[in-house]
C-alpha cells in the first residue's frame, strides 16, 4: 500500500486528469486474480438474467445490481482507496459527503447495437455547467475493444461544455484490460459501443454521486439493515447509513445507523445533524431569547 503522501498526489494528479479530459484510465489498480474471483461469483446471475427490454438499456446487453451483496469480492472495488479518492475530490465542492449510486453488472453480447450517447447526469435535470454530480467508474471483467462494444468517451464534453455541440469524429474508445479503470464524469457524452465481435463484454460499474442526491439504485432496498450490518461502518456509510446534513437521510431524526446496532432503540429522539454555520446561526438565535431583557 502507497505512503499516505504517495497516495494523495496519485489522486490530485489523477483527479486533474479527469477533471480535464472528462475521463481517465488508471491502469492495474487491482489484481487480475480479484476480477476473475468477481466474474465467477456473478456467473450464475449473468446466465440467469434476461436480456434488458428497451434500447437504451440494451437488449442484447444483460444488467443486473445489488453486487455487493452477490459477491463479497464488489468491495474491494467498490472502496478503492484511489478511486474514492478521486471521486471525493472532485464532488466534495458540492456536497458534505458522497454516496454510492449504483453497482451493476453488464453483459455486452454479440450483436448488441450501439446506445445513445448521452449524460448520466441528465437524469437528475439539474443545471448544465454548474455542478458534477456524478463520477463513473466501469471495472472490465473482460477485455474492452472497440471491436467488443467497449465505451465510447467524447474528451471535453463534460461541465459547461455540454452546453455545446460534440464532434462525432472526436469520439474516443479506451481499451482497458481487467484489474484497470475507466472514469468519467456523470456530464461527460458517452455511451456502449456495438459488439461487432463473437465474445460477450463483461464487466461492472459503480458509482459514486453527491450525497444528497437520490440515488439511481435504491441502496436501502438493494442492502436492507439485515445485509448492511455484514458490511463495515465505512461501506455502510457510503451506501447510505449515514446523514448528509443539513439532517437530510435521517431515520427518526437520527443518523440511520443506529439499524445496525444490535438493539434499534424504539424512540431514540432527534438529534441535530447540521453545517457549522447553520449551528452558529441556531446557536446565535438561540441566545437572543435566553439574553436577559434590558428594562
Amino acid at each position: 500500500m502507497p505512503a499516505i503522501d504517495d497516495l494523495q498526489l496519485s489522486i490530485r494528479s489523477w483527479a486533474e486528469r479527469l477533471h480535464g479530459d472528462g475521463y481517465c484510465v488508471i491502469p492495474d489498480l487491482v489484481p487480475p486474480e480479484t476480477i476473475r474471483a468477481l466474474d465467477d461469483d456473478l456467473a450464475p446471475d449473468f446466465a440467469a438474467t434476461p436480456f434488458c427490454r428497451g434500447r437504451f438499456y440494451g437488449e442484447r446487453t444483460k444488467r443486473f445490481g445489488r453486487l455487493l451483496a452477490r459477491s463479497r469480492h464488489a468491495a474491494a472495488l467498490v472502496q478503492n482507496e484511489l478511486v474514492l479518492g478521486v471521486a471525493e475530490r472532485l464532488l466534495s465542492p458540492w456536497c458534505d459527503a458522497i454516496q454510492l449510486n449504483l453497482t451493476q453488472a453488464i453483459a455486452v453480447h454479440p450483436g448488441a447495437l450501439a446506445q445513445m450517447p448521452h449524460r448520466d447526469q441528465d437524469m437528475w435535470r439539474g443545471e448544465t455547467g454548474e455542478k458534477e454530480y456524478l463520477v463513473n467508474v466501469m471495472w472490465p471483467f473482460t477485455r474492452y475493444t472497440r471491436e467488443n462494444g467497449a465505451t465510447r468517451l467524447w474528451p471535453e464534453s463534460h461541465g459547461f461544455r455540454a452546453h455545446y455541440p460534440v464532434a462525432e469524429a472526436s469520439e474516443q474508445v479506451p481499451e482497458v484490460e481487467p484489474g484497470s479503470a475507466l472514469l468519467f464524469l456523470g456530464s461527460t457524452l458517452h455511451a456502449a459501443g456495438a459488439n461487432a465481435s463473437g465474445e460477450v463484454r463483461r464487466g461492472m460499474i459503480v458509482g459514486y454521486s453527491l450525497g444528497w442526491l437520490k440515488s439511481y439504485e435504491n441502496q436501502f432496498l438493494a442492502y436492507p439493515p439485515a445485509i448492511a450490518r455484514t458490511f463495515s461502518p465505512e461501506l455502510a456509510a457510503l451506501i447510505g447509513y449515514r446523514q448528509h446534513r443539513p439532517n437530510l437521510g435521517n431515520f427518526e431524526g437520527c443518523c440511520p445507523s443506529i439499524l445496525l446496532q444490535d438493539a434499534t432503540p424504539q424512540h431514540p429522539g432527534a438529534v441535530d445533524a447540521l453545517r457549522p454555520d447553520q449551528v452558529l446561526a441556531v446557536d446565535e438565535h438561540a441566545q437572543l431569547q435566553l439574553a436577559p431583557q434590558s428594562a
